[in-house]
């Protein structure tokens, strides 16, 4: 039997909601495709399944479907990987004074929270089998009570879910409720990955440049060039749009108001956290990018110094146009966008070889 499920709603005419083409950047195939389906469920009370790797766009597809759902209440998302399962089930449910050691006083919960709007429920597969079951309770009842309560509230929301795992195999195995499972994938719809959507770079980046304005209205922006988003295009994107903006954020701190080539891309914006020294010394300069050592160290001592770190991203900048431009200073400041006199200055200040 063949499946259809891929052009089950595109239509390369077939309209599209306003508040889905608002949330939701892209104009490839790929992506006409999920807004037009996400258009068709959103009316819907019915529960929404949406499915794709980490850092697709998975939550605006969610913030999209709330948008266009005409639901007066608020969209209230959770991350289900990111909250220890002991706590999980306090935070969804909420608790009345009491009812545990630190609980003085009474709190609602993130569904209560939701009433009367939508309840994001992201990486569903990471949740703990226990609190599988309530949820399943949840959503048969519509009634919850807090922890450690003995009052039914009425809930009344509708349920988006987001997976980057194949819960049929997670059923399989064990690890997920068939009876869930088959009670929030209802109105399944997949989020293409960047990989399938590389013509839509452009307006990615336009979308992000145009966010950071609205954010800060005064920022000198950067400028792609032709080769540098063919450069973008030609890139695997493991991390998808996720990784994509964390490049634009690095082009928006390095490079304000110049026009980036493919050279900058490749030097500076497409560094892989691999390519760095986690366990690097005290005042040694860490490789642009390297977050891995930024987390280790907020992880090990419950801060950084942003002083130190931005030091450091400058060392490397300096360091790494010393040795494209094979130690000519002249070339370096050109590329980094300074006066020569200033990167020699900067040069002094940190003890760096010219020859990189």
């Amino acid at each position: 039997m063949t499946s259809h499920s891929n052009n089950l709603f595109f239509d390369a005419e077939a309209p599209i909601l306003y508040e889905v083409d608002a949330h939701v950047v892209g104009s490839s195939p790929a992506t006409r495709r999920m807004k037009q389906m996400l258009t068709a469920v959103a009316p819907s009370d019915a529960p929404v399944m949406l499915s794709g790797d980490t850092g697709s766009g998975k939550e605006r597809a969610a913030t999209a479907v709330h948008a266009a759902s005409g639901r007066d209440g608020k969209l209230v998302a959770v991350n289900c990987a990111a909250i220890p399962g002991e706590l999980l089930e306090s935070e969804l449910f909420g608790y009345e004074k009491g009812a545990f050691t630190g609980a003085d006083e009474q709190r609602v919960g993130l569904i209560e929270m939701a009433d009367g709007g939508t309840l994001f429920l992201d990486e569903i597969g990471d949740m703990p089998l226990a609190l599988q079951s309530k949820l399943l309770r949840v959503l048969e009842s519509r009634e919850i009570q807090r922890v450690g309560g003995r009052e039914h509230i009425a809930v009344n929301f509708r349920l988006i879910t987001a997976t980057h795992r194949r819960l049929t195999e997670a059923v399989a195995e064990g690890r997920f409720r068939a009876d869930l499972y088959y009670r929030i994938n209802v109105l399944p719809v997949p989020v293409p990955c960047l990989a399938e959507r590389l013509e839509e770079i452009p307006e990615l980046i336009d979308r992000m440049l145009k966010d950071h304005t609205n954010q800060h209205p005064h920022a000198n922006l950067p400028h792609f060039a032709m080769d540098a988003i063919e450069r973008l295009q030609a890139h695997s994107w493991p991390g998808n749009i996720r990784e994509l903006r964390n490049v634009v954020d690095r082009a928006i701190v390095m490079f304000p108001g110049r026009m980036l080539h493919a050279a900058e891309v490749d030097n500076f914006l497409l560094l892989s956290e691999t390519d760095g020294h986690a366990n690097a010394a005290p005042g040694q300069s860490l490789p642009v990018g390297d977050q891995s050592a930024v987390l280790k160290s907020l992880q090990d001592n419950g801060q950084i110094d942003i002083r130190l770190i931005l030091r450091d991203m400058e060392i490397s900048l300096i360091e790494a146009a010393l040795k494209m431009c094979e130690g000519n200073v002249t070339g370096a400041a050109q590329s980094l966008g300074l006066q020569r006199t200033t990167l020699i200055e900067k040069i002094k200040k940190y003890g760096i070889k010219k020859n990189g």
